[in-house]
């Protein structure tokens, strides 16, 4: 009888560490490239991690991904099961915040997580009311990991600027967080909201109207969000076609170069030649760039000028 799909993928990747093609502390293929390699579905390829997991071959590191398990006397070490009373809600948060982390909220699922701490799936249920539950639990302590500093700094600038560089910290480190943090219907989170009020505070006593105020802080939002999505973008396009940002644009370099050299595009041409061809994109960079032309714009309006 031939082994269901998710049992050959299993089965592949133990062949893969005994050989050692994978050695302890290398990442194993993500859920959605195992799906592509093996023309799968995301459920199946997910199913395998999970088995592996279970059995201690592979475990996940959050921002890192899923790796090999280390290894004692030439056999992959187990990683401990806890039992029913050892489930608690912070071990299932913890949990699904790795898979986000690793592979994108995409691939999040109440029986992946299940299968990361290896229990049955309905036992999370005792702990979490579902899905959306559990992302909301998620981004609570995610922002968490990120907090406002008390007291805070002088100055509506200042306290702006930290607020932003607090938020996009926590894109940076957690990108999927910038797929659910949704400016047109924001969620009902206490941690998100404590934001609010840090802007609304800072902006008590200027000269904007309430409108005003509202609008500033949404700006501000959407301007660190806005940006933050691209990480999670390129960190699922990476995913799914096995390039770099950098390896992806060389794949393109002859269609720019034809581009810029068609005579369609004089000053977008002369701006690349005066940089010497190249343009490397930091996001780090533009943020920084961005929030202080945008602190500038609104010092007229903050400061009455």
């Amino acid at each position: 009888m031939t082994a269901p799909p998710y049992a050959r993928i299993v089965e592949d990747i133990k062949r893969r560490v005994a050989d050692g093609r994978l050695r302890p502390g290398d990442r194993v293929p993500s859920t959605r490239q195992l799906a592509r390699d093996w023309e799968v579905a995301l459920a199946t390829a997910a199913k395998a991690l999970t088995v592996l997991a279970q059995e201690g071959v592979v475990v996940a590191e959050p921002r890192v991904g899923t790796i090999v398990a280390e290894t004692r006397g030439g056999r992959a070490r187990r990683a401990p099961v806890p039992s029913g009373d050892d489930l608690t809600r912070d071990r299932i948060v913890a949990a699904a915040v790795e898979i986000a982390d690793a592979d994108g909220l995409a691939e999040l699922t109440m029986r992946g997580v299940a299968g990361r701490l290896g229990v049955a799936t309905m036992s999370l249920y005792r702990h979490v009311g579902g899905k959306d539950d559990l992302v909301m639990l998620m981004i609570d302590q995610v922002i968490r990991e990120f907090p406002l500093p008390d007291p805070p700094p002088e100055g509506w600038r200042a306290r702006l600027e930290v607020a932003a560089r607090v938020q996009w910290a926590g894109y940076r480190t957690h990108p999927w967080m910038a797929r659910v943090t949704s400016l047109t219907r924001p969620l009902p989170s206490l941690s998100l909201i404590a934001h609010t009020e840090w802007v609304m505070s800072t902006l008590a006593g200027t000269p904007l109207d309430p409108m005003a105020k509202m609008h500033v802080h949404t700006l501000l939002f959407s301007f660190v969000q806005g940006l933050a999505a691209n990480i999670e973008m390129e960190q699922r396009a990476q995913a799914a076609t096995g390039l770099t940002a950098d390896e992806w644009m060389t794949t393109r370099e002859g269609e720019l170069q034809e581009l810029a050299g068609s005579g369609r595009l004089p000053a977008f041409s002369a701006v690349i030649e005066d940089m010497g061809g190249e343009f490397d994109l930091d996001l780090d960079q533009l943020f920084a760039f961005g929030l202080d032309a945008l602190l500038d714009g609104l010092a007229r309006l903050v400061e009455g000028r």
